[in-house]
Order: structure tokens, then sequence, then C-alpha cells
């Protein structure tokens, strides 16, 4: 049986999740747009989730646009808040944020926007005062996560938002990791755009919502009937939307949970560290989720490690997920200052609620094992 220790790149869906969508998966068919019984049905199970789903995020019901994952929400944030009505043509973002944001700028760059990608310190963590700084007068959206992917480094969102609200510049973040673990309060946060993946809460994959001030122009990825008030168009999925509200409920719940989470990540850290030869910890010891652990091993492969595990049933990533099957060092690493060699044995682990001392107990032992046997390879 294998010990999953790899929510951050997709958590189990939760029982209850599923149950809450059940109905609309097997007789509730009607499309929300429909003028007949069954499309009012979907229509007012649709208004439902989104009402649950903006309570949770504090924003209002219209302003949640329900997407297709993290990635869709994060394209659909920073391509179309940048090219609606535009301020200028800068935009300000980090260099640890997840591809989908670093893609979309550098597409952005092709058509002559100006992107700076503020660098972070050791732990992975950018400095506000410097984020504010490079607010220019043609800064036209600034984006930053609020906790990092790789190696979970929560950022100054708040700080940041407020610099930039100076300056009466929208501030996107991407809260895909975050959820779950942090607050996710738009009007705490300060931000006018936030993106939420469902499948890092136990909804299923191919759920998410990008939320955007209505005061903020955004131009649609996708055009067609207009709906999602012509933000995104295409028949919504009433099954993911309730799904999605019901995950983001567990979720707020399981929050209460983050301190006991932590303390079994550090005892699973030392551990490590205490056992495991040529480990070493990366990312802030304390401005970081609960549920994030991430090593380097010195001299070995961080995807042979990840097969050698995998052989040992601990399922881990080399890294980000999103970068899976790649060999390359990690650029989240890199970029804080880690050298090549040493970021390609980057090795992340994250655990769940319900992940067990005995599960972590096995992981620490199956690490030891595992360096030790590619160590005598080497």
């Amino acid at each position: 049986m294998t010990v999953y220790l790899d929510h951050a790149a997709s958590s189990p869906v939760r029982r209850e999740v599923l149950e809450a969508m059940w109905p609309f998966l097997v007789s509730g068919h009607g499309n929300p747009s429909s003028r007949h019984t069954p499309g009012q049905q979907a229509r007012r199970a649709l208004a439902a989730a989104l009402e649950e789903i903006a309570e949770v995020v504090n924003c209002r019901p219209g302003e949640v646009i329900m997407t297709s994952g993290g990635t869709e929400a994060d394209n659909l944030a920073i391509k179309g808040i940048s090219l609606a009505r535009p301020r200028g043509r800068h935009i300000v973002t980090t260099a640890v944020e997840h591809p989908a944001v670093l893609e979309s700028c550098a597409a952005l760059e092709h058509t002559g926007y100006m992107v700076t990608r503020l660098p972070v310190d050791g732990d992975g963590i950018v400095d506000a005062a410097a984020a504010a700084t490079a607010i220019r007068q043609d800064t036209t959206l600034v984006s930053v996560q609020l906790a990092n992917n790789e190696v979970g480094a929560v950022q100054p969102v708040a700080e940041i938002a407020a610099a930039a609200a100076r300056h009466r510049v929208p501030v996107h973040t991407d809260a895909v990791q975050a959820i779950g673990w942090l607050p996710v309060d738009m009007g705490a946060l300060g931000v006018d755009a936030i993106s939420i993946a469902g499948h890092k809460i136990g909804a299923l994959r191919g759920t998410g919502m990008l939320a955007v001030r209505s005061r903020v122009p955004l131009e649609p990825l996708l055009h067609g009937g207009g709906q999602q008030r012509g933000r995104r168009s295409g028949t919504e999925d009433v099954a993911g939307a309730v799904g999605l509200a019901a995950a983001l409920r567990l979720a707020r719940r399981d929050r209460m949970e983050a301190a006991a989470v932590a303390d079994r990540r550090d005892r699973f850290v030392e551990e490590v560290l205490a056992t495991v030869e040529g480990a070493q910890t990366t990312g802030s010891a304390t401005h970081r989720l609960p549920n994030c652990a991430s090593f380097c091993f010195r001299g070995v492969s961080g995807e042979s490690l990840l097969v050698e595990l995998d052989r040992r049933g601990i399922a881990v990533s080399s890294g980000s997920a999103c970068a899976a099957g790649s060999d390359e060092p990690s650029p989240v690493l890199t970029a804080m200052g880690y050298e090549p060699d040493l970021a390609a044995t980057a090795v992340r682990v994250s655990i769940g609620v319900h992940t067990t001392e005995a599960e972590l107990a096995a992981a620490a032992g199956a690490l030891r094992e595992a360096v030790r046997a590619l160590g005598s390879l080497a």
C-alpha cells in the first residue's frame, strides 16, 4: 500500500464532495441557461454554490468565475486584467511563481509587455518593499502567489497589495497552494483577484475558480454565449461548482488542524535531518505552509530518489509536480540562490490532515534507505 505524501500536487477526492456532486452527475443534467424546470433547478444549484464559494473568499457571488482549474484561473487573471483597458504595459511578479503565472507573463512579453520578476531571499520570500518600489506609472498588474508550490514559502501579499493600492494597481494572488491552510479573504489580503484549484482540497481535478472584483476590467479568454457575465463563456459545470463549494467548506473546517499538521511535519523533518545522510531543508522554517517539507540531498538526483521511494511505496514529488519528469534544477531553488547541482536534488513532501505519524515514520525510513542505496551506486 502506498503512503501518499504528495497532497500539494493533488489531494484525494473527499467522499463528502462526491456525495454533494452525485445528484448533478446522474440526474441533474439541465443546462443552467435553459428556462425549463431542469435548467432552472441547475441554475439554483449553481447560484447556491457560487454564494458559498464567494463567502469563503469574501467577494460577491457575481465576482466568482468557475474555471477548469488553477492554470486557467491564473491565465485569465494575468492576461484578462492586463489586456482589459490597461493603464500601461508593465507587470510585476516574482521569480518563484507557478508556471501558469510565469508563462502567462512570458506570453504577454511576446506582444510588447514588460515584466519585472522580483527576486526572493534564501527562504523563497519576496521583499515587500522591493515589490512596492517596482511599481511604475505604467504598471497594469501585480501578481504574487500567496504560498509557493515547491517550498511552501508564504509571501507578504497583504503588504504588497497595500502598496499597489496606493498606485491604484490591481493585485492578483495565486492561492492554489494556500487554500485549506491559510485564510483566503480577499478583503483582508487587499487583493483584486484570487485563483483557486479544487484538486488541492479534495474536489475533482478540472475544477477551479478565479474571483475578480467587479470594478476590475477583465478581457475574457473564452468567447461564446456570454455565460458568467461574459467573463468566461461556456455552459457552466454545475456539479463541479457544487463539489468545489463542498471542498471549500471542508477545507475551512480542516484549517483548525493546521497546527497539529505542522507539528507532525516538524517531527518528520527532524527525523530526516537526523538520520538521512546529506539531507538539508529548503525554505523558511517559520513562514511556510504547515503541510510542506522540502529537502535537498547532495549528490542524489531528485528524480532518481523519487523513483526509488516509489519502489518502496512512498509517493512524493521532486520539486513541483507541474514539472514532473524533468531532471532540470528546480527554478524555485535556483532563484533562492541554490547551486544548480544541489537544486536538481530537490524533493517535496506534502502531507494532509489525515496523514499519520506511522506513515511519516515509514517515509523517513524509506528516505534513509533510498539515499543510502543511490549513494552506493554513485
